[in-house]
C-alpha cells in the first residue's frame, strides 16, 4: 500500500519545463513552457478579474476558483511551476501544503512584473505552503525560476551567463539548490536538455517547436531509444511500450507556452499556446489577456461555450484529447495501466493521433502568426481575436471529428 500511495504522490505533480531566454528565439522574445502532469485529467483555460491586474490561466475543470497552474497577466508577467521534492526542510512538519496555485494566482493578481514577485515572496506569509520551483517572465525582459520551500526562496536567473550559459534553464521535479540525488524528474530532465542542446545552437527556438520536439517527442536519455525513429519503433514488435521518463506520459494534462514580449513593446502582446488534455492528442490554440473572456470556446467549460450543449466544467479540446489519450491506455487491469499502444500515437501508416492532429495545428499557427506580426505594429485588435477564434473553435473541432 506504501509504495502505491508514494507512486501516486510522486506522478500527481509532476511536471518538465523550461524558460528559453530571447538569445535563443528567432524573434528575441522569451519563452516560458510547463508540460504538466497530474493525477486531475481535466484542465481548461479561464479569466480572471485581479486585484491589480486581470489574468488568464489554466485551471483544473473541477476546481471553484483561486487555485490556477500557469498563467499571464495583463501587465505582462507571467509564471508556472514545477513540484520539487528536495527542497523542503527535512525538519519541516508544516502540514497545509500544496498551496502552489494558490500563491501563483495571487501573484498574477498582484504583481507586475519580477520585482514585485520578489517582494510578494518575501511578505508572503511563512509558513507558504509550498515546495515547488516557479518559472517567471516579464515584460521588462526578467526571467527566473524561484526555487521556493515554506520559509524561504532562492533566485535562479536564466539571464545570467553564469548560471544559464546557453540561454535556457530546463527543471523537472527537483531544486538546484536543494538536498543532492533527491527528488524526481531526472531523467525527463535529461531527455529536455539533450533535445534543447542540439536546437539551441541555431537560435531558432519556438512555441511550434517546443511542442513538436518535447511535449510530443517520446526520446528517453536512459535507454537511447526515441519511439518516433524507425529503428526503434515499438511496431517492430507488438506495439505495446512501457509509459516510464518520456516527457508525454499517461499523466500528462497540458503543455502551455508564454511567449512574451521584448522590453519596451506593449505587454498586451503576450501569447499564451494552450494544448489541453495529452499533448500527443491535443492541439495548441492561442490566447492572450486583453481579449478578456473571448477565449476560443473549445478552452472554456462547455457551459460557457456552448448553451445547447450538456452543461459540464470540462473543455471540448480537453475531453476529445483525453478520451483519445485512454484508447493508447486501454489495458485497465493489473499493472495494465502503465502500458500504452503507441500506433495509437504515432504509425508507419502515418494514421497516429500526433500525425492527424499536426495538420490542424499548423493551420492554426498559419493564421495567427501573420495576425501576431500585424498587431505588434498596429496593436492587437479584439475583433481580429473573436474572428481568430471563431477559426481556431472551427479546426478543432474539425480535428476531432476527423
Amino acid at each position: 500500500m506504501l509504495i502505491v500511495l508514494c507512486f501516486a504522490w510522486n506522478e500527481s505533480g509532476a511536471c518538465t519545463s523550461a524558460i528559453i531566454t530571447g538569445k535563443l528565439t528567432p524573434d528575441g522574445r522569451p519563452l516560458l513552457w510547463k508540460h504538466r502532469d497530474t493525477g486531475e485529467d481535466n484542465n481548461r483555460i479561464e479569466y480572471f478579474k485581479g486585484k491589480r491586474f486581470d489574468f488568464t490561466a489554466l485551471v483544473n475543470s473541477p476546481d471553484k476558483g483561486g487555485v490556477v497552474w500557469i498563467g499571464t497577466n495583463s501587465a505582462g508577467f507571467s509564471i508556472m511551476n514545477t513540484a520539487s521534492y528536495n527542497l523542503q526542510d527535512k525538519e519541516d512538519k508544516t502540514k497545509n501544503m500544496d498551496r502552489e496555485g494558490e500563491l501563483m494566482f495571487d501573484a498574477l493578481s498582484e504583481c507586475a512584473d519580477m520585482k514585485d514577485f520578489e517582494e510578494f515572496l518575501a511578505k508572503r506569509k511563512r509558513p507558504m505552503g509550498v515546495e515547488a520551483n516557479f518559472g517567471v517572465i516579464d515584460a521588462n525582459g526578467n526571467a527566473a525560476y524561484f526555487e521556493t520551500n515554506n520559509f524561504g526562496f532562492t533566485k535562479v536567473d536564466a539571464n545570467d551567463p553564469k548560471v544559464a550559459p546557453e540561454g535556457y534553464l530546463i527543471y523537472t521535479n527537483y531544486s538546484y539548490t536543494g538536498r543532492f540525488n533527491e527528488g524526481m524528474g531526472y531523467i525527463r530532465y535529461q531527455n529536455a536538455r539533450d533535445i534543447i542542446s542540439k536546437e539551441a545552437i541555431y537560435k531558432n527556438i519556438t512555441p511550434q517547436w517546443i511542442f513538436n520536439n518535447l511535449s510530443r517527442n517520446f526520446y528517453h536519455s536512459f535507454m537511447g531509444i526515441n519511439l518516433l525513429d524507425s529503428e526503434h519503433s515499438p511496431e517492430r514488435g507488438s506495439g505495446w511500450v512501457v509509459d516510464q521518463d518520456f516527457i508525454p506520459r499517461k499523466s500528462s494534462t497540458a503543455s502551455v507556452i508564454v511567449h512574451g514580449v521584448k522590453p519596451g513593446e506593449n505587454p498586451e502582446m503576450t501569447t499564451m499556446w494552450v494544448v489541453l488534455g495529452y499533448p500527443p492528442a491535443g492541439v495548441a490554440v492561442p490566447v492572450w489577456v486583453k481579449a478578456g473572456e473571448e477565449i476560443p470556446a473549445v478552452l472554456l467549460k462547455s457551459k460557457d461555450a456552448n448553451p445547447a450543449v450538456p452543461a459540464t466544467m470540462n473543455a471540448f479540446a480537453c475531453d476529445n484529447a483525453v478520451a483519445l489519450k485512454y484508447k493508447a491506455f486501454s489495458v485497465t487491469r493489473g499493472n495494465g495501466g502503465r502500458y500504452m499502444y503507441f500506433p495509437c500515437i504515432y504509425n508507419s501508416d502515418g494514421t497516429g493521433y500526433m500525425q492527424q492532429l499536426r495538420k490542424f495545428e499548423d493551420e492554426i499557427f498559419t493564421i495567427t502568426l501573420p495576425k501576431i506580426e500585424k498587431w505588434r505594429k498596429e496593436g492587437l485588435s479584439t475583433d481580429d481575436i473573436k474572428e481568430l477564434n471563431k477559426k481556431t473553435n472551427s479546426l478543432v473541432m474539425e480535428a476531432y471529428a476527423e
